[in-house]
């Protein structure tokens, strides 16, 4: 049986875990907030985007010259580029663990070697990096400042993979933001681009001719996917941290209350010991 003052150093070492808990809860509910909005403010621009694309396109789809952009070439799909977005930190539940069995269901689905990764995020990196993967490109930091230059710089290098037919085709593997308790796991594909199909398109006044509007859209197109995948993944991961650490704070709160308890009856247990044995000893002495 543990001594009282081994009881009670447990009990203030878990009354300091759960201090540390509670407060990345905090943190993580204020970043959330700001992650929240930014995907907010993503979602109708990317919308709107594809809606666009999807009338421009059907103002080309006459034009024999449309097929002939590169990231319209749908070609077999033998080479791929895998962009995995993780977070740089842990502590977020099965956050980064899903995301990595899906990278890699996808890498065993295909032939070895053929699957080039662009990994975004200290954890997948240092989980792909350990396991000699096929690496082209590593991002740590991205996520705590979202910028768009920074996701477009890495669409614009996927983009001359595809165009030099290095590559036959982009993929994107992230969490996608629902709720603060509800993430999404997302594989998409990013290129060859499907055009989208408008049951009723708007029919434009184009000032300059519609191709050069579409070969001017397309990449566009991909930088904005890149970003948005970045956004919603950033928001996804304050919002499993902040379940996280409020389940570990709840836990740790229970931890207590049983800690407390069972110092309590150790030491009413020795408290009875201690009378017994005066009571003996004084039975004794008569």
């Amino acid at each position: 049986m543990p001594s009282l003052i081994d009881i009670r150093r447990r009990i203030r070492s878990v009354k300091n875990t759960q201090q540390i808990t509670k407060a990345m809860k905090m943190v993580s509910a204020a970043k959330l907030r700001r992650a929240q909005d930014r995907v907010i403010s993503s979602r109708p621009y990317g919308a709107l985007l594809r809606k666009v694309l999807g009338n421009v396109a059907a103002a080309v789809a006459s034009d024999e010259r449309a097929g002939a952009n590169p990231l319209l070439a749908q070609r077999a799909d033998q080479r791929s580029l895998l962009v995995l977005i993780t977070s740089d930190k842990g502590l977020a539940g099965a956050f980064n663990s899903n995301l990595i069995k899906a990278a890699q269901a996808f890498v065993a689905e295909r032939a070895s070697g053929a699957v080039k990764m662009e990994l975004i995020g200290r954890k997948g990196r240092d989980f792909f990096r350990k396991r000699q993967a096929n690496i082209t490109g590593e991002y740590v930091n991205l996520a705590a400042k979202v910028v768009f230059a920074d996701t477009a710089a890495i669409a614009q290098k996927a983009i001359e993979l595809y165009r030099n037919e290095e590559i036959d085709s982009v993929w994107l593997i992230y969490n996608e933001f629902k709720s603060v308790v509800s993430q999404k796991l997302i594989v998409s594909r990013v290129l060859p681009i499907e055009l989208p199909q408008q049951d009723t398109p708007i029919d434009y006044i184009f000032e300059q001719p519609p191709i050069e509007i579409l070969d001017a859209l397309l990449p566009k197109y991909v930088e904005m996917e890149f970003y948005r995948a970045l956004v919603e993944c950033a928001a996804a991961e304050h919002a499993a941290r902040m379940t996280a650490m409020e389940a570990a704070t709840s836990n740790a709160g229970e931890m207590i209350e049983k800690l407390t308890l069972y110092m309590n009856r150790v030491r009413q247990a020795s408290i009875t010991k201690e009378i017994i044995e005066v009571v003996s000893g004084a039975a004794a002495a008569e």
